[in-house]
């Protein structure tokens, strides 16, 4: 009896496999059925198109992220509707990328199974021809739908933006709902592992060393001369009073104690409109004084020293430290164009004016100073130097780099490297520019000679 009932079981087993073999080669030959009803030709024309759809994902993918946002701005200010959609599209970076990636991915997903149907139609169910087709598929979609396409992106970014964002932008709004589905698990994620904020505002914003490296790089499009402004502004904050001022030892100044013979003469042959006017000693600043105050005293022939007095303006003092640019608006708000610099002791160490701070941005303009000499090169590589002349100023011109760090002066600079008063003809090199000492005189260098650099 139990030999009969085992029998019946393995009947009826073999029964089932046979009648699932049946099903598989069923569904085998329905497959193959449809493979064979579709012409290896459109298979091939699909695939083609799979891979141009996922190129254009793949090079808008670059361009949106590489173009230059200033520069789209600037072209939707215009009016241009491309430059507008691409500037939108940036400013939600996390649906445009969820609209990119979502469509890239599921054409690339299509493009492998289309090529591993087209493999099992021409070599059959092989293992061998699946992995060669994974391998085909691979290499297609790397050459033609990733780096090629994406290398044109990185390269045309500014002008391709525009373009692509004219599909991108209906397409956002089209997949809407799908795109915000996903960003819930991404915004999720990104919550767990503490990444929160917009990524675009961290994108838009630059540091001054980043806004210079900008103007630096624009050669292209801003003229020399514009460049040069605007690197100069940068360096306003770095800048302070002492580094533009006139040294107390050459500031044209009147003094009240002298012979009025000698003052009417100071003042006639005077090239400034304003001059100091100290009383004795130059930390007794008096006021100042604007030269055509005193026009009707002179032609009426009554200039004396009351009435001198009586012209004068109330004196304006300044830190040293004080940054030129907070300095161009205290001139500003209190309608001053000349300050006294003094140091910590309230003792005046120079003099600076609103022209000085203007020619430090847009380079100097006015009048020079009658028998200072111009600062350049000579034949022999050497230049005949005032000690009085700003560190600064020597870097500017000569295209020298001296510290700026300690001494503010050329006179300053010999004398704390000597740590004494040097005599005519020594020499001394600071900063691999070689210096001789002219002529020495009040305990200063009055001038001193530079050797140019070798490069």
């Amino acid at each position: 009896m139990s030999e009969a009932v085992l029998c019946l079981k393995s009947f009826w087993a073999g029964l089932d496999a046979r009648a699932g073999a049946a099903d598989t080669r069923r569904q085998t030959d329905a497959s193959q059925k449809i493979l064979d009803d579709i012409p290896l030709t459109a298979l091939a024309g699909a695939l083609l198109l799979l891979l141009i759809l996922s190129g254009f994902f793949s090079l808008s993918e670059t361009a949106m992220m590489a173009a230059n946002r200033y520069r789209l701005r600037a072209l939707a200010q215009t009016g241009d509707r491309g430059a507008q959609f691409a500037v939108d599209l940036l400013a939600k970076t996390d649906r445009l990328l969820g609209v990119l990636l979502l469509f890239n991915n599921l054409i690339n997903a299509a493009a492998a199974t289309l090529v591993s149907l087209i493999v099992i139609e021409l070599f059959g169910d092989e293992r061998w021809a699946l992995g060669i087709g994974t391998l085909l598929v691979t290499f297609l979609i790397l050459v033609f739908a990733e780096i090629t396409p994406k290398v044109i992106g990185a390269r045309s970014a500014d002008r391709l933006a525009p373009l692509v964002s004219f599909v991108l932008a209906p397409l956002l709004k089209v997949f809407s709902i799908v795109v915000n589905f996903v960003n819930l698990f991404v915004s999720a994620l990104l919550w767990c592992l503490r990444l929160k904020g917009p990524v675009e505002n961290e994108l838009q914003r630059l540091s001054p060393a980043e806004l210079r490296s900008l103007v630096l790089e624009s050669s292209h499009f801003i003229p020399q001369k514009h460049r040069s402004i605007l690197l100069n502004l940068f360096e306003l904050e770095d800048i302070t009073a002492e580094d533009v001022m006139t040294p107390r030892g050459t500031i044209d100044a009147i003094d009240l104690q002298a012979p009025l013979d000698e003052i009417k003469t100071q003042i006639s042959t005077s090239y400034h409109t304003r001059l100091l006017v100290f009383d004795g000693d130059l930390n007794n600043v008096v006021g100042i004084l604007h030269q055509r105050r005193l026009l009707a005293a002179v032609v009426a022939g009554e200039l004396d020293k009351d009435t001198l007095r009586e012209r004068l303006a109330k004196p304006y003092f300044i830190p040293g430290t004080t940054p030129i640019y907070s300095q161009l608006q205290f001139f500003q708000e209190n309608q001053q164009r000349i300050a006294l610099v003094v140091d910590e002791y309230g003792e005046v160490e120079g003099l600076v004016t609103l022209e000085d701070i203007i020619e430090e941005i847009v380079g100097k303009f006015t009048t020079s100073t009658p028998g200072a000499s111009e600062l350049a090169w000579g034949r022999e590589d050497t230049a005949l130097v005032e000690g009085h002349r700003s560190l600064r100023e020597l870097n500017r011109k000569l295209s020298l780099n001296l510290p700026l760090e300690g001494p503010k002066t050329l006179n300053g600079l010999i004398l704390e490297h000597f740590e004494d008063i040097p005599e005519g003809g020594v020499s001394v090199r600071i900063a691999g520019v070689q210096i001789e000492v002219v002529q020495t005189q009040d305990r200063m260098v009055r001038t001193a000679r530079l050797f140019r650099p070798k490069p």
